[in-house]
C-alpha cells in the first residue's frame, strides 16, 4: 500500500536544513532566523534541487503564525507598556508612518499601484520582536529602562500591525482599484468587519478572561502535564480557528487574544513554558515556508531596489526613531539603542507581505524584496548594536550639538533646591524603582530614613515627585546623575536595578565621588555574584541565594522550640 509522504518530507527537510543553517548562523554570531530563511530558500522552487510541497508548507506556516501571535499575547504586559507610553506609543506610531511613507514613495517611483505601495511600506515599517529580544538579552539590557522602551515600542508596532491585518481584507478591493458596488455597500462591508472584530474582542474580554484561567486551574488540579500542554495549544489554535470561522477575524488576531486572556491566569508563566517548544518548532517552519517564497534572482536583477529597501530599514527607520526619542528628551544612548533595535524587519513583515500577496495586492517581486531586506537587515543587526558605544563616544567628542543634547536642561534630571536641602547628608541613593527598589524604598520610609531615587523612567520620576519623594531622572552610570543625587554626602548607594554592565560603572563612580560610601547591589546569576564579591564592589545579594536563606531560616525557626522533632 502506497502512502503519501509529502507532509513528512516537508517537515523533515524543513527541520533538518533549518537546524544546519541555524547552527551555522549562530556560530557566525548572526541570528538563527537568517539560517531558517536560507533553509526555506533552498527548499523553494526558485533554487535547484529538492522542492518541498509549498501548499503543505503554507498550512504549517499558518500554525506557526498562530503560535507566534499566541506567544506575543502571552507575554504582552499592559503595565510595562504604560510605564513607557509617553515615548513608545507616539514614537512607534510616527516612526511607522514615516517608514510606510518612505516605502510607498519608493514603490511609486517603481510605478507600483497604491495597494502594492501601501502593503510594501507597511511591511518595511515593523521590526522583529524575536530578533530584538535576542539582541537585548545577549547584551544584558533587556530589563533596563532602555530595553523596556525598545520592547514597548515594538509592542505598539505589533498591535498596530494586528489592526492592519484585521482591516486589510475589507479594503482589498478599494486598494486594488477593482472595487465594485456603491459607497454604501463598501461602508457596510467595512462596518461589518469592525463590528465582528469588536464582538470577538468583547467576547474574549468578558468570557475568555474568566473561562480560560478557570480551565487552566481545573486541568492543573489533575496533575497531568500532558493535559496542561494540550489545553494551552488547543486554546491557541482553537480560538484562532474559531475567530476566523465565526467572526471573520484573522488567525493572527484570534491567537493574540488567546494569549492575552490566558495571561490573566496565575499559571500564565507555566503556559508559556509548556508551549514554548511547540511554538519554537512551528515558528521555524513558518520562517522556512517564508523563505520558500523568496526568489534570489532579485538580488542580481534588481540590486538597486534591494539597496533602497535596506537603506529604508537600516538608515531611514533608525534615523526617524533616534530623532523621535531625542525629541522626548531622552539621552543619546537611549536614542541609539532604540534606533538599533528598529534597524531590521521580521515576522510581522512576512505576515503582512504574505497577506498582501494572497489578496493580489503585492506583486511577487515585492515579497522577494521584503525577504531580501529582512535577510540583510537581520544579519547586520548584531553589528549595528556593536557600533552604539563607539559612535556615541565619537559623536560626543566631535559635536558640540550632541554634547548639548546630552547635557540639556531636564526638569527631572536634578533635584529642586528646596528638596535637595533635605538630603545633603546621610541619605541613601536608591538606583532603580522596580519590584525590588519599591520594597526597599517602603522599608526606608517606614524607618524614617532619607533617600533619593535614581530612575531612568522619566514618567516614574514625575510620579514619585508628585508623591513628595525625592527622585532624579537619568542613568546612574553617568557621574552627572549621581552628583545630582548628592552622592558625595550619601551614606549608602543601593543598586536595585538588574544592570550587570552598568553596575560596575555606578560603583566606581560612587567610590570616586565618595570614598567612604557603602555600596549594596543585586545580581541575577550566581557566577555574576561571585565575580562582584571577588572585586569587592560592596555587599552583593543574589536572588535565589537570599530566597534559600530566608526559607531555611523559616524552617529552622519552626523547629527551634521542638528540637526532638528535628529529623536526625
Amino acid at each position: 500500500m502506497e502512502h503519501s509522504t509529502s507532509l513528512i518530507t516537508t517537515v523533515a527537510a524543513g527541520f533538518g536544513l533549518a537546524l544546519i543553517f541555524g547552527f551555522a548562523a549562530e556560530r557566525l554570531r548572526i541570528p538563527a532566523l537568517v539560517g531558517y530563511l536560507l533553509a526555506g530558500i533552498l527548499l523553494g522552487p526558485a533554487t535547484p534541487g529538492m522542492v518541498a510541497d509549498v501548499d503543505i508548507a503554507s498550512q504549517l506556516s499558518e500554525i506557526g503564525v498562530m503560535l507566534l501571535m499566541f506567544g506575543v499575547g502571552l507575554h504582552f504586559s499592559l503595565t510595562d507598556l504604560l510605564s513607557v507610553k509617553r515615548v513608545a506609543v507616539p514614537g512607534a506610531v510616527v516612526q511607522m508612518t514615516l517608514a510606510t511613507l518612505l516605502g510607498m514613495l519608493m514603490a511609486w517611483w517603481w510605478q507600483w499601484d497604491l495597494g502594492a505601495a501601501l502593503i510594501f511600506g507597511l511591511s518595511l515599517s515593523c521590526a522583529s520582536t524575536v530578533v530584538l529580544l535576542k539582541a537585548l538579552e545577549a547584551r544584558g539590557i533587556l530589563e533596563t529602562m532602555n530595553g523596556r522602551i525598545a520592547v514597548g515600542w515594538l509592542v505598539v508596532e505589533d498591535l498596530a500591525t494586528v489592526l492592519v491585518l484585521v482591516l486589510l481584507p475589507s479594503f482589498a478591493d478599494v486598494l486594488s482599484g477593482d472595487a465594485t458596488g456603491s459607497a454604501a455597500t463598501k461602508a457596510w462591508l467595512i462596518g461589518r468587519t469592525l463590528l465582528e472584530v469588536s464582538a470577538f474582542i468583547a467576547l474574549m474580554l468578558v468570557v475568555g478572561r474568566r473561562l480560560l484561567p478557570w480551565l487552566l486551574w481545573q486541568v492543573t488540579k489533575t496533575g497531568s502535564r500532558e493535559l496542561f500542554t494540550l489545553l494551552v495549544v488547543a486554546a491557541a489554535i482553537g480560538i484562532a480557528y474559531g475567530a476566523a470561522q465565526l467572526f471573520s477575524v484573522s488567525f493572527a488576531l484570534g491567537a493574540f487574544f488567546a494569549g492575552t486572556v490566558m495571561r490573566e491566569s496565575e499559571f500564565s508563566h507555566r503556559a508559556a513554558e509548556e508551549s514554548l517548544p511547540l511554538r519554537d518548532a512551528f515558528s521555524v517552519l513558518f520562517f522556512v515556508s517564508v523563505g520558500m517564497l523568496f526568489d534570489p534572482t532579485v538580488l542580481w536583477n534588481e540590486p538597486w531596489h534591494v539597496l533602497g529597501v535596506v537603506a529604508i530599514i537600516v538608515i531611514g527607520k533608525s534615523a526617524a526613531a533616534m530623532a523621535l526619542v531625542l525629541t522626548f528628551r531622552y539621552p543619546l544612548n537611549t536614542a541609539m539603542i532604540v534606533a538599533a533595535s528598529l534597524a531590521q524587519i521580521g515576522e510581522f513583515s512576512f505576515i503582512l507581505a504574505g497577506l498582501g500577496l494572497s489578496l493580489g495586492l503585492l506583486p511577487a517581486e515585492g515579497m522577494s524584496l521584503v525577504l531580501a531586506g529582512a535577510l540583510i537587515s537581520i544579519a547586520l543587526n548584531p553589528f549595528v548594536f556593536t557600533l552604539i558605544d563607539p559612535m556615541r563616544n565619537w559623536v560626543l567628542s566631535h559635536s558640540d550639538k550632541a554634547r548639548e543634547l546630552e547635557a540639556r536642561d531636564d526638569p527631572y534630571a536634578e533635584l529642586p533646591r528646596d528638596t535637595a536641602e533635605k538630603y545633603l547628608a546621610g541619605q541613601v541613593v536608591l538606583v532603580g524603582y522596580g519590584r525590588v527598589g519599591l520594597r526597599i524604598a517602603a522599608a526606608l520610609a517606614e524607618r524614617g530614613l532619607p533617600y533619593v531615587v535614581v530612575e531612568q523612567n522619566r514618567e516614574e520620576v514625575e510620579a514619585l515627585r508628585k508623591r513628595g519623594i525625592a527622585a532624579v531622572s537619568g542613568n546612574a552610570a553617568e557621574p552627572a546623575v549621581l552628583i545630582q543625587a548628592h552622592i558625595a554626602e550619601a551614606a549608602m548607594l543601593v543598586i536595585a536595578t538588574p544592570d550587570p554592565i552598568g553596575v560596575r560603572k555606578m560603583a566606581e563612580t560612587a567610590r570616586l565621588l565618595n570614598p567612604r560610601i557603602e555600596i549594596v547591589l543585586r545580581t541575577h546569576t550566581e557566577k555574576e555574584s561571585q565575580l562582584l564579591r571577588k572585586e569587592g564592589l560592596g555587599a552583593v545579594f543574589y536572588g535565589e541565594e537570599e530566597l534559600a536563606r530566608g526559607m531555611a531560616s523559616y524552617v529552622l525557626d519552626r523547629f527551634a522550640p521542638y528540637p526532638e522533632a528535628a529529623p536526625t
